[in-house]
């Protein structure tokens, strides 16, 4: 079929015959969709309870008052708490902070040698900024920021179940040490940009805020987990965010204790 032809009467409308042209085009291409909702449950065995962790200690330190988050309320809270010095590997030491509901000492080092040890499976480079944890009971979403790793051992319970803590902790820690640095960077806003698309749900309806966090993991899968995943899953990932995966390559994070 010959192409159509358009001829402007004298007097025609300019934007009318503009409209019709962009109607005869058709509609223009949807945007790709993101291959999965949410990054931190893609896969459940990027790193497991077996993994190696860099935790070295803990020590006890007392009980005193800590201002700590707690999503039941929504704030930032004077609390109660047990305290523990985590020491890692290089001798970096993590305040964990235990909500003294839990009414017991020795309970409260549990929860705290149970989550220091998961983080100490994290890459190094996702540790650098983080200087406290806060542990308290209660079914709400953990969180990451504020030099820090918030945990709700109900929630947790259910991360357990599915075998993702470990995952969902790499997300909070990658809010925490990077995000300060890279979300509003230009480079990584222009990689951003350059893919044209999101690997997550998440990362598309909050592309400045989760973005890093929600492509970490698909990039630690792919570089330094892909026995583990898919040929399929490892395709999908390299499509979709070929720019952020040059960019995480030349940041060089230090990946210990991951083999």
């Amino acid at each position: 079929m010959p192409p159509t032809v358009f001829r402007l009467r004298p007097g025609a409308d300019l934007a009318a015959v503009l409209l019709l042209c962009l109607a005869c085009a058709g509609p223009a291409p949807a945007p790709q969709q993101p291959p999965f909702r949410g990054t931190a449950f893609i896969d459940p065995d990027l790193i497991v309870a077996s993994d190696p962790s860099a935790l070295r200690g803990l020590d006890s330190a007392g009980r005193d008052t800590r201002r700590m988050f707690d999503r039941r309320g929504d704030a930032f809270v004077p609390t109660d708490a047990y305290l523990f010095n985590a020491t890692f590997e290089g001798g970096v030491i993590v305040e964990v902070q235990v909500n003294a509901e839990f009414g017991d000492a020795d309970l409260a080092e549990r929860h705290a040698a149970f989550y220091a040890r998961a983080i100490g499976q994290l890459p190094a480079g996702l540790r650098t900024r983080v200087e406290t944890v806060w542990i308290h009971r209660g079914v709400m979403p953990f969180g990451g920021g504020n030099d820090n790793i918030l945990i709700h051992t109900g929630k947790a319970a259910e991360y357990l179940r599915d075998g993702v803590l470990e995952e969902i902790l790499m997300h909070e820690a990658a809010h925490t040490s990077l995000d300060p640095v890279h979300a509003a960077a230009d480079a990584w806003l222009a990689a951003q940009d350059a893919d044209g698309r999101f690997v997550s749900d998440y990362a598309r309806d909050h592309p400045r805020r989760e973005d890093v966090a929600e492509s970490f993991g698909p990039f630690f899968a792919l570089r330094h987990r892909p026995e583990r995943i898919s040929r399929g899953m490892a395709e999908t990932i390299q499509a979709t965010m070929p720019n952020r995966i040059e960019y995480f390559d030349r940041l060089d994070l230090d990946v210990h204790p991951v083999r």
